[in-house]
């Protein structure tokens, strides 16, 4: 049933299709096929050109001389497959008529049916060829069964004589059509492939970047929950530290701590939403009820990846001071990835971590040289398995207004830099009021 609808939709669409691409001067250039680059537009114009010669000298041989009529429609031959260059369904609409014209005055000529000759089945050939590379399959059999028909209608009055040069002719045409419809077709696939594997690219970066920023959605939700629990406590305590608080503090205080309550619970429900079948290992993990990790356990990060083998060496420029912890979450985030990716992509080669603290921001330098073996996978439970690599890491920088610079070194090795901003908290603490 499918089937018969696809056909009877393909059979409507038909005439607009023939309508659209033989009815038309529209200009359509050649496209590059692999299979036609080792003859380039010159030497298609300089075939062309001596076909011409030899259809000519065929018609000088037979009719000795030819005349005018005979010259100039092989000249508009001649001139068929160049136009078809560019402009294929005008350049077969002209060689169709040249070549109809061609059989009726030699026909008139001999007073008998004539047949094509080589050089007119060449020339109408390659202008076959030409269109079949451009047009759809129904327009290209479309343009085979009118040129067939036009040369068998020219002939038909007085029989069909010379059948094997007419069935030379069939067998050309009906091959250069297949051909050409072959090669258009592969042409098609390709360019859809290459359009299915950009949409699958595009779509897989973008499911890549919803997973990153879902995952630290997920981890950013401990800090807000800590901080909102520790608004409710001391919401609750503060009214035991007054000394006869008034009914209107108690109100205010008991509504703060409700709505930090409220707050907690629509933490926990998005948490679930961001969490959905996407966490499935990290609870497996152990990771859903674990602290969210700081720079104070850098150290404890540096020690796993030494005993995996990589050489790495850690700085600290500028007195160490307590962070926001989206800021100190985001810099252990940063190294932990940095580092993991030089053991995946650069086994064996030395790295070096520097955390550099300014008044208003934060610093942090993950460098490693060139491998020196070839590159493999992280060996499991040493470090964090990655998430998107650089992405994560551009993400993380982004949402705190950061800036984020990789790339190769001249050594080799690659460079990791992230400015995080970081004011003082103390900074932080009187805006917020507190």
């Amino acid at each position: 049933m499918r089937d018969a609808t696809r056909w009877e939709a393909a059979l409507r669409q038909a005439p607009d299709i023939l309508r659209a691409e033989l009815w038309t001067t529209r200009r359509d250039p050649l496209p590059r096929n692999r299979w036609l680059n080792w003859l380039p537009h010159a030497h298609l114009v300089l075939l062309a050109v001596l076909l011409g010669i030899w259809d000519m000298n065929l018609q000088q041989h037979a009719m000795d001389p030819a005349p005018g009529g005979v010259t100039l429609l092989v000249v508009a031959q001649t001139a068929a497959p160049v136009l078809a260059l560019t402009r294929p369904a005008a350049a077969w609409w002209l060689s169709t008529v040249a070549l109809m014209l061609s059989v009726a005055l030699t026909s008139s000529h001999f007073g008998a049916p004539w047949p094509w000759n080589g050089g007119e089945l060449a020339l109408h050939t390659l202008v076959l060829l030409l269109l079949s590379l451009r047009v759809r399959p129904v327009a290209a059999a479309t343009a085979l069964g009118v040129s067939l028909l036009t040369g068998l209608g020219a002939l038909a009055p007085g029989g069909i004589p010379h059948a094997p040069t007419l069935w030379v002719g069939i067998a050309a045409y009906a091959t250069a059509t297949v051909i050409g419809a072959s090669l258009r077709a592969a042409r098609v696939s390709r360019t859809r492939l290459v359009q299915q594997e950009e949409l699958t690219a595009e779509e897989r970066a973008r499911r890549a970047l919803l997973e990153e920023r879902g995952r630290i959605a997920r981890e950013l939700h401990d800090v807000v929950a800590h901080h909102m629990s520790v608004i409710s406590i001391q919401a609750q305590v503060a009214p035991h530290l007054v000394e006869n608080p008034s009914p209107e503090l108690r109100e205010n205080l008991a509504g703060i701590r409700q709505n930090a309550v409220d707050a907690l619970t629509e933490l926990r429900r998005v948490l679930g939403v961001l969490r959905g079948d996407g966490a499935a290992g990290d609870a497996a993990a152990g990771v859903r009820h674990a602290p969210q990790p700081t720079l104070d356990r850098l150290g404890e990060l540096l020690a796993n990846v030494r005993a995996t083998g990589l050489d790495v060496t850690s700085e600290t420029v500028g007195e160490a001071r307590p962070l926001s912890p989206g800021t100190e979450l985001s810099a252990y985030r940063i190294v932990q990835e940095a580092l993991s990716n030089a053991m995946r992509h650069a086994p064996g080669a030395p790295a070096a971590v520097a955390i550099h603290y300014q008044a208003d921001g934060l610093t942090v330098r993950i460098t490693n040289a060139a491998a020196t073996r070839p590159a493999g996978r992280v060996p499991p439970g040493t470090a964090r398995e990655p998430g998107h690599g650089l992405l994560g890491m551009r993400e993380r920088t982004a949402m705190l207004g950061g800036e984020l610079a990789a790339g190769p070194t001249p050594d080799g090795g690659w460079d990791v830099t992230a400015t995080l901003p970081a004011p003082l908290l103390s900074t932080i603490q009187t805006k917020d009021g507190s």
